[in-house]
């Protein structure tokens, strides 16, 4: 028995059938046809309106009249029919896909439904149409077939028509799926459905010829994926692992739906596990950009929405939705309405994606739905991932320094290769010839990767000092290397050690760095950043803390968020302006302050990397907060012998310095912390280059004069000892 070779050629024997529905009616019109031709449709004379009197209701005048050649047509017409559907039967046999009547199965199509779209598809393939139309409807103009033409064409009788007028409501499979359009003529305000003209959806038609191309509206925020991964691949725990895989099995053979809600932040591999479970089915996997889609207006999400689920049936794929937890803003329960309307009709495999928690509260009743949190992988699973991501090159660096690399960056599987690939990029530009990734590439690019929004919250300071420009006295220093290894063993205590079973809290480290202004709490934060090759933020409160109620903790929330997947170190200077003695409660004001200063102890004790409290006044912190603080190191004002190798360290080997400079002088008569030190130098330095170009004393002392005017005090020349009267000369 003959079968159809492809779509195309059952949709042009079905057209053949449509052929002859039209040639029967345009001869009964040709039949009735009154006034003169060369005007037709442009004027009604009156001998059409008596006949329009007398014509039944709901049927154009033609319908009345007697048909043509009957009894050869309709034979012709059964034989045809017959034809097609032994043809179709044994196509299905061969397994050749007929694309019309796959669409009949996905959206679940009546006989009525397919005669419809075929009229509409007709000018679609042949504009000859558009003319027949045009003078069935008696106009021109008119060449895209309306309802009524439909109707006409498709049903004997005025209550065949009104039966069939629902294949036309809303929620009709031909419109609730956007396979065709209804529009209205311009010139025509609010037409009747039957005034209104009918159109082919665009995909439809190019699905119905054989293209597997992605809706070209969706082209910016969707794509179709054939699945590679497999669910052996993905690093998730076994248990967890099996119930996704007999849940989708089972239900993939259901008719009612499966939604799965994967909950994590990006690169956790959300869309590679549901890879692997459309691998595992052997279905495709049709990606949309939920957020992007979203930030285009309002109208235009809603026309993309349904085009999206309807893609995903068309290319026989599940659906994933990312960047799901964007729709639950307040301003955005339209947009999510509209959504869930979409999910609620689909019986296939659906994914969502998104980094907050949600469960369907008024949604989704006759769906399965399941919420899967997936967390960060391991140290263990980040040691592999970074292995994965290199591409075999054993030689990058050793075992000890990967493990670093992976115990100081908590990255999901998604940032980490993300950054193996900046760190290749990197390596070329440094080495165009060779381009082979060093450990420093990779630590750049991790701080590259992190953070990337991070600084318009906060400063970065980039780590420039070592510990031998600090002077503190040798067990303060002893304290600050035990903060670096605290971060550089963490993984082996928390993950190996089994102390993160121990602890729901407080697996980041909390210090706090107690003395007077200038001497030294920035540069041990400097110093321990460029240790542990980790990125430094200096917080400035200002613009942290909001007068405007719940605007604080939501600047505080997206600091931690942003600094959470590289454990950057988080500097609040002069800190005791947030972190003082919580005030006793007057009014709201002082209530809402001190729900303030909660909530950041709890983000403090949420981050799992290393925050600094820097505070010129111990007495002012709060007791509660200090007895939190995993270090608490007091910074002291720099004692003679201090002040005197500070001295002898600030000056760079390259600055010109006069024979005649007396450190041990400067640093016993004047009594200045670190940071002014600092400031003199650097003043003195440029009076030099001023002045002959070498550092001496006269330039020294002109600078602490100025320093000490900057700070408020008087220096008078007699402290300056033999040295005043370059004093005196110089100001």
């Amino acid at each position: 028995m003959e079968h159809y070779a492809n779509s195309f050629q059952h949709i042009l024997a079905e057209l053949e059938r449509i052929d002859l529905l039209v040639q029967v009616e345009v001869g009964r019109a040709r039949q009735v046809q009154t006034g003169d031709s060369e005007f037709q449709g442009i004027y009604i004379p009156e001998q059409e309106v008596d006949a329009l009197l007398a014509q039944p209701v709901g049927m154009p005048r033609w319908a009345a009249g007697p048909a043509p050649f009957p009894l050869e047509v309709r034979a012709a017409l059964d034989r045809l029919t017959g034809k097609i559907a032994r043809r179709r039967e044994e196509s299905a046999r061969q397994n050749i896909t007929l694309r019309l009547d796959k669409l009949a199965r996905l959206f679940k199509l009546l006989p009525a439904d397919i005669d419809i779209l075929l009229i509409s598809l007709a000018p679609e393939l042949d504009l000859r149409y558009e003319r027949l139309y045009a003078y069935l409807q008696d106009d021109v103009t008119r060449k895209r077939p309306s309802v009524d033409l439909v109707l006409n064409l498709l049903c004997p009788s005025f209550e065949e028509k009104l039966k069939f007028r629902s294949r036309f409501d809303s929620d009709s499979p031909l419109l609730k799926n956007g396979l065709i359009h209804l529009f209205a003529d311009p010139t025509h305000h609010n037409p009747p459905l039957l005034g209104r003209y009918i159109k082919m959806d665009e995909r439809v038609v190019n699905y119905l010829l054989d293209s597997d191309e992605i809706d070209s509206r969706l082209l910016r925020y969707a794509r179709h994926i054939v699945p590679l991964a497999r669910p052996e691949n993905i690093l998730l725990p076994s248990e967890v692992k099996r119930r996704l895989i007999a849940l989708s099995r089972d239900k993939n053979r259901d008719d009612d739906g499966l939604i799965f809600y994967f909950q994590g932040p990006y690169g956790i591999g959300k869309q590679i596990i549901a890879e692997a479970i459309c691998g595992d089915l052997g279905i495709g996997l049709l990606a949309v950009d939920g957020e992007c889609l979203l930030n285009t207006e309002e109208k235009n999400f809603a026309e993309t929405a349904q085009p999206a689920c309807r893609e995903a049936l068309l290319q026989g794929a599940a659906l994933y939705w990312d960047g799901f937890d964007a729709l639950l803003a307040d301003d955005r329960r339209v947009s999510l309405d509209i959504l869930l309307g979409e999910l609620g009709s689909r019986r296939e495999l659906t994914f969502l994606a998104g980094d907050i928690a949600w469960e369907p509260m008024d949604a989704l009743h006759a769906k399965t739905f399941v919420r899967i949190e997936l967390p960060r992988p391991d140290y263990a699973e980040r040691i592999q991932l970074w292995a994965g991501s290199m591409d075999g090159d054993t030689s990058l660096a050793s075992e000890e320094e990967m493990s670093a690399l992976a115990d100081k960056f908590r990255f999901t599987g998604g940032q980490i290769r993300d950054a193996a690939a900046t760190a290749r990029n990197l390596a070329r530009w440094r080495d165009p010839e060779n381009g082979h990734v060093t450990l420093d590439d990779l630590y750049r690019a991790c701080r590259l990767q992190s953070n990337r929004r991070l600084a318009t919250l906060a400063k970065k300071i980039t780590p420039c000092y070592r510990w031998d420009d600090i002077v503190l006295p040798s067990d303060r220093l002893e304290q600050l290397k035990g903060i670096c290894n605290y971060v550089k063993y963490r993984s082996l205590v928390y993950d190996q050690w089994g102390f993160d079973g121990k602890l729901a809290m407080g697996k980041g480290l909390n210090a706090l760095f107690a003395g007077p202004s200038g001497t030294g709490k920035t540069m041990a934060a400097d110093i321990m950043a460029g240790e542990l090759g980790l990125d430094l933020y200096k917080i400035d409160l200002s613009s942290v803390v909001s007068k405007y109620i719940g605007e604080t903790e939501k600047n505080l929330a997206r600091i931690f968020a942003e600094a959470e997947t590289s454990n950057a170190i988080l500097f609040f200077d002069e800190a005791d302006a947030l972190f003082g003695r919580r005030s006793e409660i007057r009014d709201s004001h002082d209530r809402y302050a001190n729900i303030e200063i909660s909530y950041l102890l709890q983000k403090m004790e949420e981050y799992q990397g290393v925050v600094i409290l820097a505070t010129n006044l111990r007495k002012n912190m709060d007791d509660a907060f200090v007895r939190r603080m995993h270090f608490t190191i007091e910074f002291p004002f720099p004692a003679e012998n201090d002040r005197r190798r500070i001295w002898e360290n600030i000056w760079p080997a390259e600055t010109p310095r006069s024979p005649d400079l007396d450190m041990n002088f400067i640093a016993g008569r004047f009594e200045v912390a670190g940071g002014n030190i600092r400031n003199i130098s650097l003043a003195a330095a440029f009076l030099a280059a001023d002045d002959g170009g070498m550092v001496n004393m006269a330039h020294l002392t002109r600078a602490i004069q100025r320093e000490y005017r900057k700070m408020g005090k008087v220096v008078k020349g007699a402290e300056f000892g033999k040295y005043g009267e370059q004093m005196a000369c110089g100001a």
